[in-house]
């Protein structure tokens, strides 16, 4: 049998135990959050509550918002790898549905929570409401470069920034009206019924653009 090597070993503990530290930080501070509000509730205190000292939450997160928000690049790197890997015949649309369609569920009892968390506290602040939407930006010009190549557009046209704008408008719409309606987390079916509203129209919107 033959040894292992220890500089392969430690890498991947630490990384786990990275992995731990960060999830811990997110917890701790989204419990704060909703106990206390956003606003009212300081780095240091996360800190505190967390065991680990100020500087070290900044090494993971750059700013208390990003806490908040901590999903938000790997959501986009996911995106972006799903819209460039969409077999052939697949549009931007069928590719975002089916990404949506893959996070909606938590993958556990904690996820879950962590998800009701953060919706609670965005739901209560304007501020990270904006925020939020305006976190989304770098979504949406994925997606409007994914629908030029579906529509062979030119750089200077501005149909898939409009179609973009339009699908983003709409996401953030059922996002908010959802959060109003309901406390809890809504079902993955309910999204997904309101979702393939909105694509169906889009879609009926780029077939009437490609013959045009």
């Amino acid at each position: 049998m033959e040894a292992c090597n220890a500089s392969e070993v430690r890498p991947g503990l630490r990384e786990r135990k990275r992995r731990k530290r960060r999830e811990t930080i997110i917890e701790v501070a989204l419990e704060l959050f909703v106990e206390r509000g956003y606003e009212e509730t300081t780095v240091a205190e996360i800190a505190d509550a967390a065991e680990i000292s100020p500087r070290t939450i900044f090494a993971y997160f750059p700013s208390k918002e990003d806490i908040l928000f901590y999903d938000m690049p790997e959501m986009l790197e996911r995106l972006a790898q799903v819209l460039r890997d969409r077999p052939e015949g697949a549009t931007a649309l069928d590719a975002l549905r089916d990404f949506i369609a893959e996070t909606l569920s938590p993958a556990s009892e904690e996820a879950h929570n962590v998800a009701l968390r953060r919706r609670i506290v965005i739901a209560a602040n304007e501020t990270l409401r904006r925020n939020e939407r305006a976190r989304f930006a770098p979504f949406e010009r994925l997606m409007a470069e994914a629908i030029a190549e579906d529509l062979h557009a030119g750089p200077d046209d501005i149909r898939p920034r409009m179609i973009a704008a339009a699908l983003a408008t709409a996401l953030s719409a059922i996002r908010d009206h959802d959060r109003v309606t309901s406390p809890e987390l809504a079902s993955p079916q309910q999204v997904m019924a309101a979702i393939d509203d909105v694509m169906g129209f889009l879609r009926g919107g780029l077939e009437a653009i490609r013959h045009d």
